[in-house]
């Protein structure tokens, strides 16, 4: 049965998985808070050594009743990250979930359009870099044309029309993630995002992209990798055997 808010207020909430993010956590989490509508934020933090949990956690006494953290023991992936914190959301009944990272790639201001286009009918809407009017900063020819291949890939492999198929920057409709079987996906990195996508259209929920400026980030270090790449190539043909 779908969730109702009390009184009908609607309560946001943005996860940010992180990892050494020392340099940029503070600032994004005063910027998340400066914005228009209201947004909580949950850190779901993978044991940072450099102290990325501890600045968190000196922050919620300032934002007491709307900065939370999740600490795990050691890095153990994006997706499982990210799902941790759809559990968490959905135990305290929030109704609209986000993704966004910590580096800033995604700009904060766009989770009010995210947010607007799920109020005007979308369940999820995504922050698409390859539909008109998204475009991507600071990448190279190469890098940027391994990315747009890749959607092209999935959209091939899983007859799915989203442009960009691989976009960590995302909001949720609670109806979305509940319906979703959380158990069956099991990818940690890219993968995790398309087959979170895959299952919404699966589901015949409304989808849509919604034009976002990417800027690669520029403090800290990227946490792509040989094998995430490897995951989300050979991971879009085991999705279309999930029962998602």
């Amino acid at each position: 049965m779908p969730y109702l808010s009390h009184d009908f207020i609607l309560k946001n909430l943005v996860i940010i998985p992180t990892y050494n993010e020392k340099e940029n956590i503070e600032k994004m989490i005063r910027k998340v808070f400066s914005l228009p509508e209201k947004f909580d934020l949950l850190i779901v933090d993978d044991g940072s050594p450099d102290g990325t949990g501890e600045i968190v956690k000196n922050l919620q006494k300032e934002f007491p009743d709307r900065l939370h953290i999740e600490e795990r023991a050691g890095k153990q992936g994006l997706g499982t990250a990210y799902l941790h914190g759809f559990r968490w959301g959905l135990s305290r009944g929030y109704d609209y979930l986000f993704e966004m990272d910590a580096d800033f790639s995604h700009n904060p201001d766009d989770l009010v359009r995210l947010l607007d286009a799920c109020k005007n009918g979308a369940q999820l809407a995504i922050g698409s870099r390859y539909i008109k009017g998204g475009k991507v900063a600071n990448w190279d020819r190469k890098r940027l044309l391994l990315s747009f291949c890749a959607s092209w890939y999935v959209r091939l492999i899983l007859w799915i029309k989203i442009k960009d198929t691989t976009a960590g920057f995302k909001c949720y409709h609670r109806n979305v993630l509940e319906k979703i079987n959380f158990d069956a996906v099991t990818f940690k990195g890219y993968a995790f995002q398309i087959c979170m996508k895959y299952a919404a259209v699966k589901h015949g929920f409304k989808v849509v992209e919604v034009p976002i400026t990417f800027i690669d980030r520029e403090f800290g270090t990227s946490k792509m990798s040989s094998s995430i790449f490897k995951e989300a190539f050979f991971g879009v043909w085991k999705m279309r055997r999930l029962k998602l």
